[in-house]
């Protein structure tokens, strides 16, 4: 009886590991948003990630530019949920925000069916997606709190962000690729009322009291996002008695990707695991679900 309880057990762990693409998690106006996902082998209940794709706010989607993320996570045991948001120029904001905001509510709804552990949800964006993380994760509250952001090179202060374009005298004849001009429903930087929206909705000023802890990987030769967005908003949370840490990439141009081939640049990969494991508990638990275990001794 007994070897037949262990062997069950051990069919049931071995079996649970999953691997599935374009799940829908939410469907706002009629529009499917989809994610892929994985769960790694084992018990759980997994600590989980929900990745949130770059690409200005126009482009990408959830398998582009985040894919050195997927290994690191499912190796450190992490359940992983990348996700799919609405772009511009056919949506402004706050559109990507509540589809990040659907995507956490989606995942600790789901945390019994993936062994999630629901109170172990971090949200890790890059580019466009680290702003877009920082937004939805900075007030975290009720249904859609997280445990942890980590922001790779996010915008966090639009001002600085657009500082530059904003000086330069506005060109209707040369074409741009849409992206935070027509995200934040603008026609030129020069636009009346561009500096207290983008002051308005910058992550920057969502820094407060009960804020989760927050991680900022960037490089320092980042060409698109200035590197001092990082520190800024870290020395922020600082002085409002939060938690952050900044892991710098030296040498580290813009992009995640761009790291890949140099060795001497990789080392955020160890550091952003252990960050997490002491940010979300020491030890990555390997529970089975009480709710299985009963229907398994019951048998």
């Amino acid at each position: 009886m007994h070897r037949f309880l262990i062997l069950g057990l051990v069919l049931v762990s071995a079996a649970f590991a999953v691997e599935q693409n374009d799940v829908e998690f939410s469907r706002p106006l009629g529009v499917p948003m989809t994610l892929d996902l994985k769960v790694p082998d084992g018990n759980g209940p997994f600590p989980a990630a929900i990745i949130v794709h770059g690409g200005s706010f126009s482009h990408g989607n959830k398998r582009t530019y985040v894919t050195p993320l997927f290994d690191v996570l499912s190796n450190a045991g992490f359940a992983w949920f990348t996700v799919n948001y609405r772009l511009a120029p056919d949506y402004q904001f706050p559109a990507a925000v509540d589809d990040v905001e659907n995507a956490v509510r989606w995942v600790t709804a789901s945390a019994a069916k993936y062994h999630v552990d629901a109170k172990r949800v971090t949200l890790i964006g890059e580019s466009a997606g680290g702003y877009l993380v920082a937004y939805a994760g900075a007030p975290s509250k009720g249904d859609a709190r997280v445990a942890a952001v980590v922001d790779f090179y996010g915008p966090n202060d639009l001002v600085l962000q657009v500082e530059k374009r904003r000086r330069e005298p506005a060109d209707h004849s040369k074409p741009h690729d849409p992206g935070l001009l027509e995200f934040m429903g603008f026609k030129t930087w020069q636009d009346g009322g561009v500096v207290e929206k983008l002051e308005k909705l910058s992550p920057t000023t969502l820094v407060s009291k009960n804020m989760p802890p927050f991680l900022f990987i960037h490089g320092n030769d980042d060409e698109q996002v200035p590197y001092e967005q990082s520190p800024k908003m870290c020395e922020m949370m600082r002085k409002a008695g939060e938690k952050c840490e900044v892991i710098t990439v030296e040498g580290g141009r813009h992009g995640m990707l761009s790291w890949e081939k140099n060795a001497p640049m990789l080392h955020w990969k160890q550091e952003m695991v252990d960050w997490l494991k002491k940010t979300l508990g020491n030890e990555i638990e390997n529970q089975l679900e009480p709710g299985l275990m009963s229907a398994i001794t019951t048998k």
